[in-house]
């Protein structure tokens, strides 16, 4: 794969810096879209307030009138971290605010696939609700909101997936990315929407006197912050400025210890400590420890391991679950080595290319880990990818991501609607999506979506490009510099982490753990200045290399702690040998 390193330029900033504001900070934040400082807000006061989400008056009214009428609730959830996120935000608030019966269900991905289907309709029925909610998903749910309906069961839809052509007949929606919704911010994360309904519904009890009159401590809604941080991380919705509030502010509670002991014991059987997390270890380590649980099993535990108040017993679902994202990962390791032997072997016509949006089947991939598997491969040959695996004797189901210029879910929509019946279900977000089709229907839909995909990108969008904020000075590789560089985000999806480049004298490098590579480099000619680096998953056949004097680099600034003592580590995103 070619990967070029482009500079960014920089933007003008609209209004006066501050003047305790890094000189480095003002080029990274304005480059990436700030205007002001008041974008970079964190306090709570400067959360959008919840008034214009389309559908939450209704929602709220339904909701107060389900609590006081002490009626049975049950959550429909999905089966990934936001999902899980969601759905004990919901149960946590709804308890808290003396609801009498809450109860949540999960469908086993294997079994019933996502959102609320009319066969879990069918498994709902069994806990008697009045009224159903969905947290994560059910803005395509026009069936299964049909058939609870039928059943006389009420659906309260709580979602943030792009809508269909048709939105469901519930009791209410609360979406900002449906039709109508004035809500500015259209990145809120599952976990993030049922927070802003939750919010408002203590403000309506509140106002009615229900806390009072029942001796009900009023909730604090920023107890529930850790688990929506975690959830719009591992989400990986764009941080705008709003989801910025919600995940800084998460991430304090967490770091002060002030968050659900199932949090907590994810990080340290983990080995990541409380008191430096970042954004991204919510995205690279709890999130994957909880999803495992969704991918190769039952997102329950994960779930279970959120809700539970116990520190002892937190632990022991915390460790069940790190044991299934150890087998998630050896799955998904024989996995990946299948698909590139598969493309390595791919028989191409002479003068024929590879396509440019893969599509890869095998009967016997895990069907949990297929989304894994894609976003892999798109690294690798940085094209979109769809993974396929069985459903059923006759279906298979894939799971797709993409890359910067192709909206995924758009592309579906366009081979969906260019092929009617080719696809029998699909639905997700920009840069991830799901699907389903026919097994005999697999090589149709593979020339369809390639087609698409050619239609949409060209030829440059087909090289990885690496955006750096520059080079770095000698004097900058501090300490200070990093920690403040660490401090200045939340950093994410949309809103990356800064990245610079150089070259740098090679000094010493060697390989840790299984394919990490450790490097020790030198800023300057004379070796008189030397910075510690590290380089993750790196290809052993390339490195290291003792042939290159020198190296090419793209990293971000990091502080390393080692025994209580903090030094300068550069995290390479991307190194090449100079000769």
């Amino acid at each position: 794969m070619n990967t070029k390193i482009t500079r960014r330029t920089a933007t003008a900033w609209l209004a006066p810096w501050p003047e305790d504001l890094h000189h480095r900070l003002q080029p990274i934040y304005a480059n990436r879209g700030v205007a002001s400082m008041s974008e970079m807000e964190r306090s709570l006061q400067a959360m959008l307030r919840p008034q214009q989400l389309k559908g939450l008056d209704t929602a709220v009214e339904r909701l107060v009138k389900a609590i006081t009428g002490q009626e049975s609730l049950l959550i429909v959830g999905d089966f990934d971290a936001d999902g899980a996120t969601s759905c004990a935000v919901g149960m946590l608030a709804l308890r808290d605010m003396g609801a009498a019966s809450v109860q949540y269900l999960v469908p086993n991905r294997f079994e019933f696939g996502y959102g609320l289907t009319p066969e879990i309709v069918e498994v709902a029925k069994g806990y008697k609700p009045d009224l159903i909610i969905t947290v994560d998903n059910g803005i395509s749910s026009i069936e299964g909101v049909a058939a609870s309906k039928a059943a006389g069961i009420g659906v309260l839809v709580t979602d943030h997936h792009l809508p269909g052509h048709s939105l469901p007949d519930a009791e209410a929606i609360v979406n900002p990315n449906q039709p109508g919704c004035d809500f500015p911010s259209k990145n809120l994360a599952g976990v993030g929407v049922i927070f802003y309904l939750m919010s408002a519904l203590r403000s309506a009890l509140r106002a009615q006197g229900w806390f009072a009159s029942k001796g009900i401590p009023e909730p604090n809604m920023g107890n529930y912050l850790d688990l929506v941080a975690l959830g719009t991380v591992a989400d990986v919705v764009p941080l705008d400025s709003n989801n910025r509030i919600l995940v800084h502010q998460g991430l304090q509670r967490i770091r002060s210890g002030r968050a659900r002991p199932g949090i907590l014991a994810l990080l340290d059987v983990a080995g990541r400590q409380r008191h430096r997390l970042v954004a991204s270890d919510l995205g690279f380590t709890v999130g994957p420890r909880l999803n495992a649980a969704g991918r190769l099993d039952d997102m329950s535990l994960g779930i279970e391991c959120l809700l539970c108040d116990s520190p002892d017993l937190a632990r022991e679902m915390a460790i069940e679950l790190d044991d299934l994202n150890k087998d998630r990962r050896s799955i998904e390791a024989g996995m990946q080595q299948e698909a590139l032997k598969t493309l390595e072997t791919l028989t191409l016509n002479e003068g024929e290319e590879m396509p440019w949006g893969l599509c890869l089947y095998d009967g016997q991939w895990h069907q949990g880990v297929i989304g894994i598997l894609a976003s892999r491969i798109k690294e690798r040959f940085h094209r979109p990818v769809i993974a396929f695996a069985d459903a059923s004797d006759e279906e298979i189901k894939g799971s797709a991501r993409s890359i910067p210029g192709l909206h995924i879910r758009d592309a579906l929509d366009a081979v969906a609607s260019a092929n009617p019946g080719l696809l029998t279900k699909f639905g997700g977000h920009a840069m991830a999506a799901g699907m389903s089709l026919k097994k005999s229907d697999f090589p149709r839909f593979q020339k369809a979506f390639d087609d698409v995909v050619r239609q949409s990108l060209n030829a440059d969008d087909l090289q990885a490009e690496i955006l750096s904020d520059g080079e770095l000075a000698d004097d900058e590789f501090s300490l200070s510099l990093a920690h403040t560089l660490r401090e200045a985000g939340p950093w994410g999806q949309h809103f990356p982490e800064p990245v610079f480049d150089g070259e740098f004298y090679l000094v010493q490098q060697r390989i840790v753990g299984e394919k990490h590579l450790k490097l020790v480099l030198a800023i300057d000619e004379a070796r008189q200045q030397l910075v510690d680096a590290i380089a993750f998953n790196i290809d052993v056949k390339e490195w290291p290399n003792h042939n290159a004097e020198k190296i090419r680099l793209a990293y971000r600034l990091d502080v390393n702690e080692f025994r209580g003592r903090e030094s300068v580590q550069l995290m390479a995103v991307y190194l090449e040998a100079v000769y």
